[in-house]
């Protein structure tokens, strides 16, 4: 009933926040307060070593989210603080749809109330805001100027908006402090957009080329891990095109800057596209681009600015072998150049040029541990649509040979079913791990890897057999795993061993770690019908660790 009414779950809490950050979720249900009901999310404050602001999005399974304010939330992570109002959703679930009722009307009231007002109460509401909210203030005086074309105010409220300084606390601006400096470079787009509006474009076009470059300058000195600053830039950028298609300024000296910001030092703070001001360039600024982008392409032709520049100008042209033909003067190892000069023949309706491109690309990466896995499938579904099924297993067993990897053998499996060849396939397949095991025994990535393809293929005998020697903790987990009614004498002794190793780690994760195996070994024990030995075993065990509350603690939330 109460996942119905709010959308969610406890299991959508556990998954999202991990079980770690979820148990202690737990701990902060009565730290709460201040619990708002939207009509799609929920806001409430959480005291913890701070007073912390978290925000939920009341949607099911993927479309849940949550934002907190605490350092690990900010880091884009469903913290505690989030686990602990999600609960509280969860607990108060019968009063949610009442909840959302009351603040839908709420806002319908507010809205009528604001229709109904006079100007004079209008501009008194703002003139009370704006004398307690100086962030407000400044907002709105920077609508101001630009609405009166005060341009001396508007540049320096600008600059001082993108103006990096006072986030940045100790020289660098910290991912904490991303999200606010982006909310004023945001501002200062909006302050360009009006100034445009209000006739001053061209003014709109210096002052948006300014700010872009301080943006540029300062970009290195700020965590934009979650790309917030960026897509603030962005919005300048927008600002800066909109006022060109306005003013209309000089093509070819426009082409100049562009090209001069895309292979500037600053250019990683927007994804300008010199083609979106095409309309604006007309033939000469794109000539002028072109002359500009080719003079700098010979100065430095393996720079990675230079090159994109290039690519887009000669893709913009829409000739196909020109494009090719730059692309094949850098094939990368991996075969991905490979892969975009077929794609790019594909989409010229070239699909046998496409193909055989794609071929080398797998040829010339033969030998490659690595290669892009999306050229490999790209021929083989090529081939697969042709009814080439034995070149499909072709590739695939190529790549395997390669690799010597678990997900090179699943899609060598995959393809050898469709092409009803696995049994003799897998035959070979395994003899060339098992040697690579016999090279590598004791320490070799041959091993685990056969390990690995046995308990992928459910052969868990065969892995038992090879496994001494070989199998790491991760490998002897999964395969007691799966043998506690088949081979439990051997699955429990390998619980066992496991948790003597676990004795020393602490935290969390492990104890969490330490209560699994411990429930395989019950399951042992069951099957042993030795029950009396797990339970001296447990005793003896709780008995040494007693002093760790904490483990002491998930034991017993495990019935241990």
């Amino acid at each position: 009933m109460a996942r119905k009414a709010v959308g969610f779950g406890e299991d959508d809490l556990r998954a999202l926040a991990g079980a770690r950050s979820f148990e202690r979720g737990l701990g902060y249900l009565d730290a709460v307060s201040g619990l708002e009901v939207g009509e799609g999310s929920v806001t409430a404050v959480v005291r913890g070593t701070d007073v912390y602001e978290v925000e939920l999005t009341l949607g099911g399974g993927e479309g849940m989210s949550g934002w907190c304010d605490c350092p690990y939330g900010q880091e884009g992570n469903f913290c505690k603080h989030c686990v602990a109002v999600g609960l509280t959703v969860l607990r108060r679930a019968k009063t949610i749809p009442h909840q959302r009722a009351a603040a839908r009307a709420r806002a319908s009231g507010l809205e009528a109330w604001l229709s109904a007002c006079s100007r004079d109460e209008l501009l008194a509401l703002v003139r009370e805001q704006i004398a307690e909210d100086r962030e407000l203030r400044r907002r709105l005086e920077l609508r101001a100027a630009a609405a009166r074309s005060d341009l001396g105010i508007v540049r320096e409220r600008i600059l001082a908006l993108i103006d990096p300084r006072p986030f940045a606390r100790y020289g660098y601006v910290e991912h904490a402090d991303a999200p606010g400096y982006a909310q004023q470079v945001a501002e200062a787009a909006a302050a360009l957009g009006a100034l445009t509006a209000g006739g001053q474009a061209a003014q709109a076009v210096a002052l948006a080329e300014e700010a872009i470059r301080v943006l540029g300058e300062a970009y290195g000195e700020i965590d934009d891990s979650d790309g917030v600053v960026g897509q603030a830039a962005d919005t300048v950028v927008e600002a800066h095109r909109e006022a060109c298609g306005v003013a209309r300024p000089d093509p070819e000296r426009l082409g100049e800057w562009l090209v001069g910001h895309v292979l500037g030092d600053g250019s990683g703070v927007t994804d300008l596209d010199p083609l979106d001001y095409a309309e604006v360039l007309g033939p000469s600024g794109l000539a002028r681009l072109r002359q500009l982008a080719a003079d700098a392409r010979r100065r430095r032709p393996s720079g990675w600015a230079e090159r994109y520049l290039t690519e887009r100008l000669v893709k913009a042209e829409g000739d196909v072998d020109a494009l090719i033909a730059l692309y094949a003067q850098d094939l990368a190892q991996s075969g991905a150049t490979h892969l975009r000069i077929a794609e790019e023949l594909e989409s010229a309706g070239r699909a046998d040029e496409a193909l055989a491109w794609a071929e080398r690309g797998i040829r010339d990466c033969a030998a490659e541990t690595y290669i892009d896995g999306r050229l490999v499938d790209y021929v083989c579904a090529r081939y697969a649509k042709a009814g080439r099924s034995a070149d499909v297993v072709g590739v695939r067993r190529d790549r395997f040979h390669a690799e010597r990897s678990l997900a090179a053998y699943q899609q060598l499996r995959s393809a050898a079913q469709a092409a009803q060849c696995w049994e003799a396939e897998r035959v070979a397949a395994l003899a060339v791990l098992k040697e690579d095991a016999r090279r590598e025994r004791g320490g070799g990535y041959g091993g685990p890897v056969l390990i690995d393809t046995l308990l992928d293929d459910g052969d868990v005998d065969a892995a038992w057999c090879e496994a001494a020697g070989l199998a790491d903790d991760r490998q002897w987990e999964r395969l007691a795993d799966l043998s506690r009614e088949t081979h439990p004498v051997e699955a429990l002794a390998v619980y066992l061993r496991l948790v003597e190793r676990l004795k020393e780690p602490t935290g969390d994760r492990a104890y969490e770690h330490l209560a699994r195996l411990l429930l395989g070994a019950r399951e042992c024990h069951r099957a042993l019908q030795t029950q009396e030995a797990f339970t001296d075993h447990l005793a003896g065990l709780r008995a040494e660790l007693k002093r760790r509350r904490k483990l002491m603690s998930i034991l017993d939330r495990y019935g241990l």
